[in-house]
């Protein structure tokens, strides 16, 4: 199999990890529970849509489903493959990737699908993880609105942890609706030097009208639209964020 092509996290794979590790699923696991785990008997494959490191995966592994996890940075997913042995992991592109077996549900958290800035690449996504479950399995993922790149537009917001300092600053146009944020990060380096790493992450924002379409052109039926605070996320992640559960 080729090597995956570089992914603007595997720069700050580390960081990543480090800083939100426990950031997104506490606020969100009351959501996921309604929303889908609650739905799931234990033993359910699990297709884990741009897992990363593995933050909501490891959940999964714990509700003791069998899981499998791809994601585009081989960075992210040796930080998961490292953390959960027990758990199977796809370093490829969500777009392209053909699986091996079939999945009785897949979920995308932590607005993933964001991250795909064409609309024909967010429809490939979607007829790929269809292609992956078995009839009328669900697909739970989220999405951050323009609501939500405008509240973290522009600030830079620093992070100071014992192993480095990360400084983070999205910047959000209203036009194109896209947002670029710009990963700076200090890191300890020899004769007391600090080394500095950066990477810029790309995202785009879409209207309700183009993720329906993109879904139900990919086989999904049945989709439901749900606002972060309806679904019971809490704290700042639910500014400008929704849930959609599309069935297979």
């Amino acid at each position: 199999m080729a090597a995956q092509p570089p992914s603007p996290y595997d720069p700050i794979a580390g960081i990543y990890h480090a800083n939100w590790d426990d950031w997104y699923l506490p606020q969100a696991r009351v959501a996921l529970n309604r929303l889908l785990f609650d739905r799931l008997p234990a033993g359910a494959r699990i297709l884990d849509v741009c897992c990363g490191s593995g933050h909501v995966t490891r959940e999964l592994v714990a509700r003791g489903y069998s899981v499998t996890g791809i994601d585009g940075s081989a960075a992210l997913i040796d930080q998961a493959r490292r953390d959960l042995p027990m758990a199977g992991f796809i370093a490829a592109d969500v777009r392209h990737a053909v699986f091996d077996r079939h999945f009785d549900a897949a979920l995308s958290t932590f607005d993933s699908m964001n991250h795909l800035i064409e609309l024909p690449d967010l429809e490939a996504a979607f007829h790929s993880v269809h292609t992956a479950l078995v009839p009328n399995a669900p697909f739970l993922f989220d999405m951050n609105t323009a609501l939500a790149y405008r509240i973290d537009s522009e600030d830079w917001i620093p992070s100071v942890k014992p192993d480095g300092v990360c400084l983070v600053r999205g910047k959000f146009d209203n036009v194109t609706k896209r947002v670029e944020t710009t990963v700076i990060w200090f890191v300890p380096a020899a004769n007391g030097l600090w080394e500095r790493r950066e990477s810029v992450v790309p995202e785009r924002c879409y209207e309700d009208v183009e993720i329906r379409q993109a879904l139900h052109r990919a086989g999904f039926a049945g989709v439901t639209l749900y606002t972060a605070r309806e679904a019971g996320v809490t704290g700042e992640i639910g500014h400008g964020r929704v849930f959609y559960l599309a069935i297979a």
